[in-house]
């Protein structure tokens, strides 16, 4: 089986990018001290792989303002059907447990940023 995150560097900033699962979405989301942006996908879903790339340098761009991750909607069924997800990719952003953001399809760069740009204080990032 592939991985469609890895830990890669690139301008030399390592990603922050993480898989989480059932078990592990209280402690890495919900209980997360900083936003998180969570990448609902399934490996056999174009859309997701076209913005793999795009989630990924996000999650290195803002490492440690925002913390990214991504979960598998076909082998994590639990967590996919308590927020509703649908549709994949979808991606939804929590602060402090809560959603507060989401967005489905595979949107340009610009527009995801666009819209956690409030939640991360974006203006301050290098």
């Amino acid at each position: 089986m592939f991985s469609l995150f890895r830990s890669s560097k690139k301008d030399g900033k390592e990603s922050n990018l993480v898989s989480v699962t059932d078990s592990s979405w209280k402690q890495e989301v919900l209980e997360s001290p900083v936003p998180v942006l969570v990448d609902f996908w399934a490996p056999w879903c174009a859309p997701c792989r076209r913005i793999a790339p795009v989630v990924e340098d996000i999650a290195r761009k803002h490492k440690g303002l925002l913390k990214v991750v991504k979960l598998n909607t076909d082998e994590n069924f639990e967590t996919s059907s308590r927020y509703g997800i649908m549709s994949i990719p979808t991606l939804a952003l929590f602060k402090d447990g809560e959603i507060v953001d989401t967005m489905v399809g595979a949107l340009p760069k610009s527009r995801i940023e666009a819209k956690i740009k409030s939640h991360i204080g974006f203006d301050q990032t290098p």
